[in-house]
């Protein structure tokens, strides 16, 4: 048989400690990671089999998550819009930072949304004449 050459041969003659420790950071690593991709996925498979949904609403609550940003690294900014139903149910969904800056607390429309996943808000406007209309 012949003999084992680079990496392998490294591999063959390190010593026994190192192989279990170097196993023991790897394998949480690897399980983590399996775990938020197959979490993912499970997400993006239920909002797409759920129904599209459009209620009428008025944003209640607006918030931020800054996560990230040390050193040389740039922070990240999730965004967060609380919506409150005619029913006072609440449902806050994630929403892109391009659209973030356009909603304000207290506007009133109707939010489309699928499962967890934001759509569409179109905000109802006051007429002069008392009446409303859809933006």
């Amino acid at each position: 048989m012949s003999e084992p050459n680079g990496f392998s041969n490294f591999l063959h003659e390190m010593p026994l400690f190192f192989k279990i420790f170097g196993g023991l950071i790897l394998l949480p690593m690897a399980a983590t990671f399996l775990f938020f991709l197959f979490k993912g996925v499970r997400t993006w498979n239920s909002n797409n089999h759920a129904e599209i949904v459009r209620r009428i609403c008025t944003i209640v609550d607006k918030r931020t998550e800054v996560w990230g940003g040390t050193h040389d690294s740039g922070a990240n900014t999730n965004y967060y819009v609380t919506f409150e139903f005619e029913d006072r149910a609440r449902k806050e969904l994630y929403v892109k930072a391009s659209l973030f800056g356009l909603l304000a607390v207290q506007d009133r429309g109707e939010l489309t949304y699928q499962g967890t996943r934001f759509l569409d808000f179109a905000r109802e406007i006051e007429l002069d004449n008392g009446s409303s209309a859809s933006l």
